[in-house]
């Protein structure tokens, strides 16, 4: 229910944080103007009794985060990748909301093992372990196939999740309903979209049937990929809400002290792992849109793991060659460029100027080359950007959300191997290799190939299909009547039946 008792639900939340004292650490953290963290305060204090308390013994965010349910989790995740924004404290903090939270009992595991795949645990496996790690969804069991030395990570769903989810959602479709009504110029962001996306995401990533497919295409698309790996699903021992893969050993990508006790090269990881997300991204249009530590491992010979694949990312052939255009464009400094092509493909409206926004892009991308990557500010760097999109009419392009998301994500990831990384020095290649293959002379050729296949499967219909299309150029519209007529003319009876009554009332009345 999307109504107003989700008010409450809202004012808890700011609550949990002020009595947590997370709103203080988060503010501080975030770097809020000194204004908004004296008024997020005082809106939040009077209201802080009907917070809740959380686990004491953590940290405050930690606290709050882990308390409010798992939306909120997904959220801190998030933040756990982006050491330059929150600090490196905050972000290991963080990071335990990864796969570190607190685990629901081995007992009801097994029992929704036996319900989904229909037979005890016992039959199926051996050595079935406590959790080994534990997430905002599910957590992760170690076991060995019955009969058979082969090592499997058996996931399972968490009790009750699809319902903690969907209230979370609910109050926030409530909240940016509100925006929208109170912020007539946040509209632009289409608030409601957003969140409708997010939770196209969220509720796949509850069917663990669909994760499975996802990790079988992902894992069809990148074979070929040098220094990454993916476990293999068994098929027959997944379901709706269990999923059971190989179980591959490695050292977490976040542990950096693990990294460099075992003999990886950090700069070369994060390098990697950054190179990856774009061929993934450019080359197939298919890519893993939850790479956060958590779901990212090195194998002994250095090859990159990745896990959990229930939030896939997906973006047409048209809209990647777009971006990659746009990425490419700054690449090369070529700001006109840049800006053409948001105005080619509709980004910015047509009234505006492209010359302005040429410069207004300029300042964005000049301060990224002749700097140390460390240096560059990316929250101000975002905020000037909301600045550029908010002045040239740009609207918030949902089925991007997921991308652009991403590549924070990994950025973050990539920058807490490699502080130094240069991202843009990193894209480079990928980004010009896609570009030759995709826009060039023989791009042309293929898709002109593929033109000519279309034409060729309807080319028996082609002669009735332009007769028609004459022929319906050819002969004028009919007017159609009007099919609420009749409606309307019962309505004014009616009106006027009920206005005669009333008057008859009235003159009968002493």
């Amino acid at each position: 229910m999307r109504g107003p008792h989700n008010i409450i639900r809202l004012i808890r939340t700011g609550a949990t944080f002020e009595r947590t004292g997370a709103m203080k650490v988060i503010m501080r953290a975030l770097d809020a103007p000194p204004l908004v963290r004296v008024a997020m305060r005082c809106l939040v204090w009077p209201f802080q009794w009907l917070g809740h308390k959380g686990d004491t013994s953590m940290p405050p965010a930690l606290r709050a985060l882990s308390v409010l349910g798992p939306a909120y989790i997904k959220f801190g995740q998030i933040l756990s990748t982006r050491p330059d924004l929150v600090g490196d404290g905050m972000a290991m903090q963080l990071r335990i909301l990864q796969d570190k939270l607190p685990a629901f009992d081995t007992g009801l595991a097994k029992a929704s093992i036996e319900h989904e795949l229909g037979q005890p645990v016992e039959a199926l496996f051996d050595g079935f372990s406590e959790p080994v790690a534990a997430a905002s969804i599910a957590q992760v069991h170690k076991a060995r196939l019955k009969g058979t030395d082969q090592e499997v990570a058996i996931k399972v769903l968490r009790p009750n999740i699809e319902k903690a989810f969907r209230k979370d959602i609910d109050a926030f479709y409530f909240a940016a309903r509100m925006v929208e009504i109170l912020s007539p110029a946040s509209r632009r962001l289409r608030p409601t979209e957003v969140i409708a996306h997010f939770e196209g995401v969220v509720m796949g990533e509850l069917d663990l049937r669909l994760e499975s497919a996802s990790a079988s295409e992902f894992a069809a698309n990148t074979g070929g990929d040098a220094g990454f790996e993916l476990p293999k699903v068994i098929w027959n021992l997944s379901g709706r809400r269990v999923m059971t893969l190989g179980w591959a050993d490695g050292v977490a990508l976040g542990d950096n002290d693990a990294l460099d006790a075992a003999g990886h090269d950090r700069t070369a990881l994060a390098g990697r792992v950054m190179q990856l997300f774009l061929s993934h991204a450019l080359r197939d249009g298919y890519f893993h849109a939850d790479m956060h530590q958590g779901n990212l491992k090195v194998a002994a010979n250095g090859n990159i793991i990745a896990y959990d694949f229930g939030i896939m990312g997906h973006i047409d052939e048209y809209t990647r060659r777009v971006y990659a255009e746009i990425l490419y464009g700054f690449i090369k400094r070529d700001y006109t460029r840049v800006a053409e092509v948001h105005f080619e493909a509709g980004y910015v409206p047509a009234d505006r100027d492209v010359d302005e926004f040429a410069r207004a892009l300029r300042a964005v991308g000049e301060p990224i080359f002749g700097e140390d990557a460390s240096q560059i500010s990316i929250g101000s760097l975002l905020s000037y950007l909301f600045e550029v999109t908010e002045r040239f009419g740009m609207e918030t392009r949902t089925e991007l959300i997921l991308l652009q998301r991403t590549m924070v994500v990994v950025e973050g990831v990539a920058r807490s191997l490699d502080p130094q990384i240069n991202i843009w020095t990193v894209a480079r290649p990928v980004v010009e290799n896609y570009i030759k293959d995709s826009i060039g002379p023989r791009a042309m050729l293929r898709d002109l190939g593929r033109t000519m296949k279309v034409l060729a499967r309807f080319g028996p219909r082609l002669p009735m299909l332009v007769e028609g299309a004459l022929m319906r150029q050819a002969t004028p519209p009919r007017k159609q009547p009007d099919p609420r007529w009749p409606g309307r003319v019962l309505w004014l009876i009616g009106g006027i039946a009920l206005g005669a009554f009333g008057m008859l009332a009235l003159s009968l009345l002493p």
